[in-house]
């Protein structure tokens, strides 16, 4: 049955994503899991969010932490039970949140049984299954398609005489999509959650479900573009156009199916879009109405934050992705931290404010990843308790996502600033103690107080829920853009430099504007607007409402 099927709460949502391994340790075992979550649903509830996003918790041997699944139906032990899951889903109901999971449809882990039985032979059931291909002449891959972790993405199964494809680790097969029963098999999984009522989707690297059937080879990459997770500029992958290893045409009925499906549960669908031409396919991955609901890509989530790219990039996401619809994130569980990232390394709570409160002010819904509502710069983590295999491939030119996965840390004065009584799976960075959670909240000058003083401005400002978007032309290496709505017109302008920003003309020039003083009491760095034009101190947003 449709839950509120025509509820597009989704539009402009603000989502809290929870990496549920490094969350909350509910039974101090050093991993985070399931009833550590609904321990610390009040703070996420409290920040003012609309929805949770969980990373997976599926049955796994955690090659990938979770993202090579072996059961798409059974909670990892690790995590808990379905009783546990339950548990999380009605408490997080109670809480008005709606619960967002994470959903991998373009591979498996190699223990799962699919695999295990279509790796036995080429005539068994599920033979066709995932993407098997001969060997060369001379017993090489079948074409120069490389993995996004490392190396060539063909790894040799002595059973069936065949190479098999993997995006990703060698332990992370490829589905075949192009086989309807896989289809059908992946939509049956979802329409488990479903039944149990979940709110929607957040569907991993969901471009890669299909590839070209003819295997033919990509070309190298002519021009330098985004890449597909940080750490890509250490590895060959970079150096191909992937025209031919994913994002086939044939992908976009089965987001159709998806949506067909979702809409059946008034349920959402969140995409995750990793290609050389991102936004494009962002487009055609969330035509409206047709296929899924939203995406994000990993076009805000480089290093570079200066005025003049982030126009560019925003430039590029009204233009080329128009008509689809975007849920905007700045960090995650993939990338190295914002507070780092876009500080040159050197995090600042005042830079952690604006950049908090400059994704809010942007049209779409909105991603942020744990911790970065307490402004938790890149975590150190040494090479030997490094977890991550892309990390332990790439050392040191590339240091994994370790260092954005470590523990929330909730209590500054507890061991392990309160994630566990045990040894963290990763550990705290001692940092992160003066900023846990225990240590900002009602305290008005900190990063946490001032993200929940935003999102609840941000609830009642329509131009920021509903409104166009317009940017103004780059000034002094000033962003500035409008938000209209009918009955509201918003300027905002930010400063996302650590150098004072002038405009001796005030922005959208004949028109007058009142500050609205959004963050009063929070003490984020606010400009000045007078009569020589505004003033921008580093880290400074202002925003302000036409009289």
């Amino acid at each position: 049955m449709s839950r509120n099927a025509h509820d597009d709460w989704w539009r402009h949502a603000v989502i809290y994503q929870i990496y549920p391994r490094s969350f909350m340790d509910g039974n101090d075992d050093g991993t985070g899991d399931l009833p550590g979550i609904l321990q610390r649903l009040d703070h996420v509830r409290d920040l003012g969010v609309d929805a949770i996003w969980i990373s997976p918790f599926f049955q796994s041997p955690m090659r990938d932490f979770g993202y090579d699944v072996s059961d798409y139906r059974a909670v990892d032990p690790l995590f808990g039970s379905l009783d546990d899951f339950d548990r999380l889903l009605a408490g997080a109901h109670q809480r008005g949140l709606k619960v967002i999971i994470d959903q991998v449809l373009s591979h498996s882990s190699d223990r799962h049984a699919w695999f295990l039985q279509s790796r036995e032979s080429r005539d068994n059931p599920k033979a066709d299954w995932y993407v098997w291909a001969d060997a060369k002449a001379d017993g090489g891959p079948p074409n120069n398609w490389l993995s996004v972790f490392g190396g060539v993405a063909w790894e040799w199964e002595p059973r069936r005489g065949q190479y098999y494809l993997h995006n990703f680790l060698a332990s992370q097969p490829d589905l075949n999509c192009h086989n309807p029963e896989v289809r059908q098999a992946a939509l049956d999984n979802l329409a488990f959650w479903l039944r149990r009522g979940v709110d929607g989707f957040r569907l991993d690297a969901i471009n890669f479900c299909m590839h070209d059937p003819q295997l033919r080879d990509n070309p190298p990459k002519a021009t330098s573009g985004q890449q597909f997770l940080s750490g890509q500029t250490a590895s060959p992958y970079a150096m191909q156009e992937h025209r031919f290893d994913h994002s086939h045409p044939d992908n976009l009925l089965f987001m159709e199916d998806i949506r067909r499906l979702l809409d059946r549960y008034g349920a959402v669908g969140l995409g995750e879009v990793g290609s050389d031409n991102s936004l494009t396919t962002l487009r055609d991955y969330t035509q409206a109405g047709k296929r899924l609901h939203m995406a994000y890509s990993f076009d805000l989530m480089g290093s570079d934050s200066s005025a003049a790219f982030l126009h560019k990039a925003l430039t590029q996401l009204q233009t080329v992705a128009e008509g689809g619809w975007c849920c905007l994130a700045i960090g995650n569980h993939d990338v190295q931290r914002v507070a780092s990232r876009w500080t040159g390394g050197k995090a600042d709570a005042d830079a952690a404010k604006l950049f908090a409160v400059l994704l809010g002010c942007l049209r779409g819904a909105v991603c942020i990843y744990q911790g970065d509502e307490l402004g938790l710069p890149e975590a150190d983590v040494p090479y030997e308790r490094l977890q991550d295999p892309y990390g332990l491939n790439f050392w040191p030119e590339y240091k994994g996502r370790d260092g954005c996965r470590t523990p929330m840390p909730w209590h500054g004065a507890a061991a392990n600033a309160g994630f566990s009584n045990a040894e963290p799976w990763l550990p705290v960075d001692a940092r992160h103690y003066a900023l846990a959670a225990d240590r900002q909240i009602g305290r008005e000058d900190s990063v946490y107080e001032c993200v929940r003083a935003f999102l609840r401005f941000r609830k009642g400002q329509p131009a920021l829920l509903d409104g166009d978007f317009a940017l103004l032309p780059p000034v002094n290496d000033v962003l500035a853009f409008t938000r209209h709505a009918p009955g509201q017109r918003l300027l905002i302008c930010c400063n996302p430099s650590a150098a004072e920003r002038h405009l001796p003309e005030p922005p959208g020039a004949g028109f007058a504007w009142r500050e609205l003083r959004a963050l009063s009491g929070h003490q984020a760095v606010v400009g000045n607007l007078d009569a020589d034009g505004l003033r921008l101190p580093p880290w400074a947003v202002w925003i302000g409402e036409l009289t």
